[in-house]
């Protein structure tokens, strides 16, 4: 199976856009003396395709319509999170009071890794991607408003295997959230591959250690697969430990939103192919199970 899960990035390469629509533009031009009315017809799909998967407006369309993650965590979730870490802060305080052995946490906020920048040319180190970078930025910024600590999942994904050599996802993320921010992380689960592995691993790590809900952070069009990823975890941890199912707690950041200008949500940028293209490797991941 690892052979296979090797090769997931150039699969994916293959059957996310813009290939897909390349492909019908080269083979629509090719049919178009032989069988001009098909090879037109491709030529002209390609295109339209082409236009459709490179604007911000069919981002955000298949956001809100095809993928729908979870609205911001806010309000009452929050209130309740903080609540119940005061509560805790309150037993700690108790415990060094009367000597005794510290409590565990039982609710832990867990960022998803996306990614490494090798050896950033401003620091002079591996750095994290602006999706990584955003996700703990939020996580750490939902750490001191709830009071729970914080942990990161990431090892070196499919893609970098044999080719990245340095630390794990999760490891520069304890240090930029140290150096950066002034906080250490509790958890570092550093040796998954994928959104599945960070789910599997974070789950065991979190629940071994009495930690009965997980707020999960992740981008808002990641936030289904990983839900389900993470749930399914749970739900495994559970049945081999058999104690009750930990929580998922989806806590989603950086949503899509429209245009100051709606015009412009319709016109090719290289924001909407990135865009389309990472709402397509979700809506391929949840199909494929992964």
């Amino acid at each position: 199976m690892q052979d296979l899960a090797a090769w997931k990035p150039l699969i994916g390469a293959l059957l996310l856009p813009p290939v897909p629509w390349l492909v019908l533009v080269l083979v629509g031009a090719r049919l178009i003396l032989p069988r001009r009315n098909l090879g037109f017809f491709l030529l002209l799909l390609g295109v339209v395709g082409l236009w459709m998967g490179s604007c911000t407006g069919t981002a955000t369309w298949l956001q809100n319509n095809v993928l729908r993650p979870p609205p911001a965590l806010l309000g009452e979730a929050q209130d309740r999170l903080a609540a119940s870490a005061r509560a805790y802060a309150q037993q700690v305080a108790l415990a060094q009071r009367q000597g005794k052995a510290l409590p565990q946490p039982t609710v832990g906020i867990m960022v998803l890794g996306a990614g490494l920048v090798p050896r950033s040319p401003e620091y002079g180190v591996t750095d994290l991607t602006h999706f990584f970078a955003e996700r703990l930025r939020y996580g750490v910024w939902l750490s001191r408003l709830t009071g729970w600590p914080l942990g990161v999942t990431g090892g070196v994904g499919w893609g970098q295997k044999g080719v990245q050599d340095g630390p794990a996802e999760a490891e520069v993320a304890g240090r930029v959230a140290q150096q950066a921010y002034g906080l250490p992380l509790r958890w570092v689960e550093k040796d998954s591959a994928d959104t599945r592995g960070n789910a599997a691993g974070a789950v065991t790590l979190l629940a071994d250690q009495g930690v009965t809900e997980i707020v999960l952070v992740t981008d808002a069009f990641h936030m289904p697969r990983s839900r389900r990823a993470f749930e399914q975890a749970a739900a495994s941890w559970a049945a081999r430990a058999g104690k009750p199912v930990p929580v998922i707690t989806p806590a989603p950041t950086k949503f899509w939103g429209r245009d100051a200008n709606p015009a412009l949500e319709w016109i090719p940028s290289g924001a909407g192919m990135v865009n389309v293209r990472l709402l397509c490797h979700e809506w391929l991941g949840m199909l494929a199970g992964s």
